[in-house]
């Protein structure tokens, strides 16, 4: 390129910029070149992050050239943000490069904003997720990114449920129970959101999660002056917990509780709305639809 551009414009501007910088090389502190090297007999590699926290000063034109180094051995060279199809997930969130990809297929006009529109917001990651997130099927989750925070910490260590101290895991289950109404209801796969969330928020593996909450089956519970017998063990957990479900659903931020819920909340509304959706999940099981939840919660939460 230095050689080249004898006698051009660029002349003398060519400059190689190392490091963990972005991109490589730089040409008028305008212009930049990412390369990028494979020895496999492919078009696609792991590209940059999104959030380009490296990006080079003043550098706004970026161009990809690609060296396939299998036989044949191959160079191509197109526009950066032209050639990043998805974005896929190393240590951070990174665009997916693909050197054959077609006109009109790019991660950006997926979520149908330009890369330098893109790249000049404070949180790059929000559009991406909320394109990702209106591609989930039910009782999928985006383990791989906090589009609130993408500072947030996460716990590098994997760990058993049962390795937990007793404190953690009455924290979890609090907080389960606020997060995942449907716990209450009758659902085939009401216990499937509770073991992603586990493991994707709170980095924690439970083999049986359907024991946390029905272990020791069916119990007589008495509320004041009256009894009901053969009651699900879980509504006595809930029942026994409400001081720290009520202290807890105060703590927690409304937008955070609509995310879970899936139903808009406010911070007046939120302690109001749970005991509605708890009441209207225990509705369908047949063995808790002699007792009044609604009532009941509301009595001992908002006496």
């Amino acid at each position: 390129m230095s050689e080249l551009a004898v006698g051009t414009p660029f002349e003398d501007s060519i400059e190689l910029i190392g490091g963990q910088k972005f991109p490589d090389i730089i040409a008028k502190k305008f212009y930049g070149i990412e390369v990028k090297t494979t020895t496999q007999n492919h078009w696609k590699t792991t590209g940059n992050s999104v959030l380009e926290s490296t990006r080079v000063d003043n550098i706004e034109r970026i161009f990809m050239l690609f060296a396939k180094l299998a036989s044949p051995i191959e160079f191509r060279c197109r526009p950066y943000e032209e050639v990043l199809s998805e974005v896929v997930v190393t240590h951070s969130p990174r665009y997916l490069i693909d050197m054959n990809l077609e006109e009109g297929k790019t991660i950006f006009d997926k979520i149908n904003m330009p890369y330098n529109t893109l790249r000049k917001k404070d949180n790059p990651i929000r559009p991406i997720v909320d394109y990702y997130k209106s591609k989930l099927k039910p009782g999928e989750e985006l383990w791989w990114m906090d589009a609130e925070n993408t500072n947030k910490a996460s716990n590098i260590v994997i760990r058993i449920w049962n390795n937990l101290s007793t404190t953690e895991k009455q924290e979890l289950k609090i907080r389960s129970m606020i997060y995942f109404p449907e716990l209450f209801g009758n659902s085939n796969d009401k216990f499937g959101r509770v073991a992603i969330w586990l493991v994707t928020s709170e980095a924690v593996v439970c083999p049986n999660v359907r024991d946390l909450y029905t272990a020791g089956g069916k119990v007589d519970l008495s509320i004041k002056d009256k009894t009901y017998q053969s009651v699900p063990r879980i509504f006595l957990n809930l029942l026994n917990a409400i001081p720290e479900i009520v202290e807890t659903i105060l703590q927690t931020s409304a937008s955070e509780l609509s995310e879970y819920w899936e139903v808009k909340t406010t911070d007046k509304k939120k302690i109001f709305d749970w005991i509605d959706l708890v009441s209207e999940h225990s509705k369908k099981i047949q063995d808790a639809r002699h007792l009044n939840l609604k009532e009941i919660l509301s009595q001992l939460i908002l006496k």
